[in-house]
């Protein structure tokens, strides 16, 4: 069973980048046809998609977060990062990595992990 498990502080100041890592086991980033992907839920909202990397490397993101989001892999430690820079209070959210297939424009994700609150506060 492929599992995926979030990492990162809890806390970041507004202004400055917010950084995690998902690390994957029992499964490989350089899957055939899969996505990884970044999605966050903020408090009282849906969940909202970030970015993706895929099993070769390319990555795509939201464009309402394009600008300030950078989306990386490390295949020798089967993990991928999340960077988004200059956050503010509107990003404080639940933040969950998970893989999948890409389905049209779209995703189905087979793996997530347990998610991770990140707060943006002074």
């Amino acid at each position: 069973q492929v599992q995926l498990q979030e990492s990162g502080p809890g806390l970041v100041k507004p202004s400055q980048t917010l950084s995690l890592t998902c690390t994957v086991s029992n499964g490989s980033l350089i899957t055939n046809y899969y996505y990884w992907s970044w999605i966050r839920q903020p408090p009282g909202k849906g969940p909202e998609w970030i970015g993706c990397i895929s099993a070769s490397g390319s990555t795509d993101y939201s464009p309402s977060l394009k600008n300030r989001t950078s989306i990386s892999r490390d295949t020798s430690k089967n993990r991928f990062t999340l960077q988004l820079g200059s956050v503010t209070p509107e990003d404080t959210a639940v933040y969950y990595c998970a893989g999948g297939v890409r389905i049209g424009v779209g995703h189905k994700f087979n793996y997530w992990g347990q998610g991770t609150q990140v707060t943006v506060s002074s």
